[in-house]
């Protein structure tokens, strides 16, 4: 269920806010300390409040292959929802969440870019509104995402990075795990995080109740 554009309440409580914010700040924090140390179109659905998808039993999913040296990431594309985007590195804020893009550049995707670049060793984080005041921004169709669904990622040195999409979660904000979430699935693979709002809007708290985590894995 969504609410009407241009009705909800003016602010920045449309990413991951509050708790869920703090909460990111834990994983990354673990994240960050697990690379160090080492291996470590509109009509789909707005919000994600949908079932989480998960990986589908029997699911033939082709192989990961090795990461890739570290670049940063310039373009995402998921041809299968027609997202097609700039993807600018972010930082923290001052309450320690990552910096979503700015409201004004709604169909720009953010990366955590003192984390894992798309393509290296570990969990790569990106983030993206789902949607502005009065209408559908970047990752408004994320939680419609399939399992073997096909992301790929333009690098600063012209190199594609192609993704797998493994696995699709509607976390609530009470229950969000950072760790489960942030970490890395399986030890010395190249991961990919894509992040954005999902559940219903709250209008007492200018938030979504939920967030979608779409994951995928370096498979070309």
């Amino acid at each position: 269920m969504t609410v009407p554009s241009g009705t909800r309440p003016a602010g920045n409580g449309r990413l991951v806010t509050g708790v869920t914010w703090a909460l990111l700040l834990s994983g990354l924090w673990l994240w960050g300390r697990e690379a160090a140390e080492g291996p470590g179109g509109s009509s789909a659905p707005t919000t994600g409040d949908i079932a989480a998808v998960g990986r589908p039993l029997g699911a033939a999913l082709p192989p990961a292959r090795d990461p890739l040296p570290p670049v940063a990431p310039q373009r995402i594309e998921i041809p299968s929802l027609g997202i097609s985007a700039p993807v600018v590195a972010r930082g923290l804020d001052t309450t320690g969440a990552i910096e979503p893009p700015p409201y004004e550049t709604p169909h720009t995707v953010g990366w955590f870019g003192a984390g894992t670049p798309p393509g290296a060793a570990g969990p790569a984080l990106l983030v993206g509104h789902v949607d502005t005041d009065t209408r559908p921004a970047v990752f408004y169709g994320l939680s419609a995402a399939r399992p073997g669904a096909e992301v790929r990622v333009t690098r600063t040195d012209g190199s594609v990075a192609a993704f797998t999409v493994d696995d699709v979660q509607v976390y609530p904000r009470e229950h969000f795990d950072a760790r489960k979430v942030y970490g890395a699935r399986e030890a010395h693979r190249a991961e990919l995080r894509l992040i954005t709002c999902g559940g219903t809007f709250d209008r007492a708290t200018g938030a979504y109740t939920a967030n979608v985590v779409v994951s995928a894995y370096l498979t070309g």
